[in-house]
């Protein structure tokens, strides 16, 4: 059996996690509060960020080296799902969650040139 390096295996769990949070928030904070919280586009980006995060803990877990290409756009995701969240207000705890994904998903990618 194929053992995931630490790192791996931390990335997986926070995607897991801001898959889970991201898609908690919208259903329950986001729809709840309404206004802006659930304004298109913020919506969208937040279905599209718990997707690409549960995604990503998916194809690490499985040990391919190309999970680096996964890792990539789901920092990039995070990364707006974050800024989206900040703006719009009162949702710290998914802002964090996107963020800390961001920065182990960056740090997985950041070996791309090794996977090609």
């Amino acid at each position: 059996m194929r053992k995931l390096s630490a790192e791996m295996q931390e990335c997986a769990e926070r995607c897991q996690t801001c898959a889970t949070t991201c898609f908690n928030m919208a259903m329950n904070h986001c729809l709840e509060a309404g206004g802006k919280h659930t304004e298109p586009d913020h919506f969208r980006l937040m279905m599209a960020c718990a997707e690409i995060c549960k995604a990503s803990a998916a194809v690490l877990l499985t040990g391919i080296r190309e999970h680096v290409y996964v890792c990539r756009a789901c920092a990039e995701i995070c990364r707006a799902c974050a800024t989206s969240c900040e703006k719009v207000g009162d949702m710290q705890e998914c802002v964090d969650a996107c963020r800390a994904c961001a920065e182990t998903c960056d740090k997985m990618s950041a070996n791309l040139q090794k996977a090609a």
